[in-house]
């Protein structure tokens, strides 16, 4: 037996055991003995539409619509903490990415809270990156604390955000903004505020997923804005 061979049969093997001692469902429809189905992994398959940042002149390319199957699986990945399934995220991203990457590119991940980490252990949008193949550099981060956008309108979240990240080292430098769900547009428009104040140039921004809204009106015309990220990372 190969190397190769050998080494899938001992995950295999590990994987089973553990789901002995620790029953495991599939994160997007709830089959048991099984983190992900066949079936639920099918639609994570990529189908990358492309819109503009809100408030920027900025292409944003988003793989997947965050509704059924793609939701839970996302939540299962950000508030379960089955970091397990972010492989199977990491080729829709690497789609994503693809549609709008050039050479020589700084993929620049959301900053995730300290609260965040602290809860979770893990920043999403690095991890996703990591199984997308990407190289990152963490060159945007958290100026000030801002309060939770659920509940606030489109105008309340920008208020929320406005001014609240910087950037540092990306001077002169083609950047790619990095993140995992989008929704309304604050945050992500503030972090390419933030990235052309410090010099750099922003090619593009990319997210695994979007919400309906956004994903739709990009879809039918290809000049919809989608939105950016608002939920807790």
């Amino acid at each position: 037996m190969d190397a190769s061979r050998w080494s899938a049969t001992v995950r295999g093997a590990l994987a089973d055991a553990l789901t002995l001692l620790l029953p495991v469902e599939c994160a997007g429809c709830g089959a048991e003995d099984i983190a992900l189905c066949a079936t639920c992994e099918a639609a994570l398959a990529p189908a990358v539409v492309h819109g503009r940042v809100p408030g920027t002149d900025l292409a944003l390319a988003s793989a997947l619509r965050f509704e059924g199957i793609p939701a839970r699986v996302m939540r299962a990945l950000k508030e379960e903490g089955r970091t397990s399934i972010a492989r199977a995220l990491g080729p829709a991203l690497r789609a994503a990415v693809d549609s709008v990457a050039h050479d020589a590119t700084v993929f620049a991940p959301m900053p995730t809270s300290r609260a965040a980490f602290r809860r979770r252990g893990y920043r999403v949008p690095e991890l996703l990156a990591l199984r997308a193949g990407l190289p990152i550099r963490r060159c945007l981060r958290l100026a000030r604390a801002t309060a939770d956008q659920r509940g606030l309108d489109v105008e309340g979240r920008r208020r929320n955000v406005r001014g609240s990240l910087v950037a540092a080292g990306v001077r002169g430098l083609p950047v790619i903004v990095l993140d995992d769900v989008v929704t309304t547009g604050a945050s992500l428009e503030d972090a390419v505020r933030a990235l052309r104040a410090e010099g750099a140039h922003v090619v593009a921004a990319v997210a695994l997923a979007a919400t309906p809204r956004r994903y739709g009106a990009s879809a039918r015309d290809g000049t919809g804005g989608l939105g950016a990220s608002e939920t807790a990372r």
